[in-house]
């Protein structure tokens, strides 16, 4: 349901729509380094063979542009939910106006398009992987199949559309044979599980009363946050034996260890998306991405220095 009442709607407007549709501020810091991360693991692993190069860049657009496009659909299919409660609907760009539906459906079709053309100059492996990220972007949100409102389904959907194919497309820019890297995939697997069991039990009662029987309303608010807890444990086992296994250079550990502190004076009482934190674990999520974004980065210039 859109608006009645629209704002004056000048190119302007219907651009600011579109770039507030896309809720790149959202996803970029974990966008981004997920796909640094596949990339340095797979030079750390085959030094001889990879040399970090033009791929990189490709995958990560297209890897950007493909949660991009699950963000997109996401806001057009939910305008009418988001209607009802007064800050969704002034997020939401189709809800307040500044696009119609149709303009972003549009522009999540050419969004996705890009998508797949930047996988396809990347590799084959990472094509297809991207072929089945885009998939999941659309049938995530979209009304017809909404895989969001199928408890279990939408957990294992989003942690392979916004981590792990995310991370294996930067994998599989430069090699097709994970080996043990695919503990790696579900550790970061397990890490998005954690954060949509968060953002569903933020907004456990929106989307009850939106009728929305996603995996928190099936299993209450006590049983998913221990479930989302759980995940995190999960986690840290998984990246304690890929660190028994070798597949992180020591020296790393330096950056975490360094930058680490800055969390004391860096508490912000909102989450990463901005909104009130439901738990100490909310608090944090800002800077531990921050971490693991300074983290990459540094391993990515110690690969493109040597």
């Amino acid at each position: 349901m859109e608006n009645n009442i629209l704002p004056a709607r000048t190119w302007q407007t219907r651009l600011n729509g579109l770039l507030r549709l896309s809720r790149w501020k959202e996803h970029i810091l974990f966008t981004v380094p997920l796909t640094l991360l596949g990339a340095n693991l797979a030079a750390g692993h085959h030094p001889d063979a990879v040399t970090l190069d033009w791929r990189l860049l490709a995958v990560t657009i297209a890897n950007v542009l493909a949660v991009t496009l699950a963000f997109m659909v996401n806001d057009v299919e939910d305008a009418p939910d988001d209607a009802r409660e007064a800050a969704r609907a002034a997020r939401n760009p189709v809800t307040s106006g500044e696009i119609t539906r149709r303009e972003g459906w549009l522009a999540s079709i050419v969004v996705s398009g890009v998508a797949l053309v930047c996988y396809a100059w990347t590799s084959e492996a990472a094509f297809w992987t991207g072929v089945i990220t885009v998939a999941l972007a659309y049938l995530y949100s979209w009304r017809t199949v909404r895989l969001k409102a199928l408890p279990v389904v939408d957990v294992i959907s989003h942690i392979l559309m916004l981590s792990a194919l995310l991370f294996l497309a930067g994998y599989f820019a430069y090699h097709d044979d994970p080996g043990r890297v695919w503990l790696v995939a579900l550790a970061v697997g397990l890490v998005s599980v954690y954060g949509q069991l968060y953002n569903q039990l933020r907004d456990y009662d929106m989307d009850r009363a939106a009728g929305l029987h996603n995996t928190a309303s099936v299993l209450g608010p006590r049983l998913t946050q221990m479930l989302m807890y759980g995940s995190l444990i999960a986690a840290l086992a998984c990246l304690a034996i890929t660190i028994a296994w070798g597949l992180w250079p020591l020296w790393l550990v330096v950056v975490p260890v360094v930058t680490a502190p800055l969390l004391i004076f860096f508490r912000p009482s909102t989450d990463m998306r901005g909104t009130e934190a439901i738990d100490v674990s909310g608090r944090v999520q800002l800077g531990f991405i921050l971490i693991a974004n300074a983290t990459v980065l540094v391993w990515l210039v110690a690969h493109l220095l040597d």
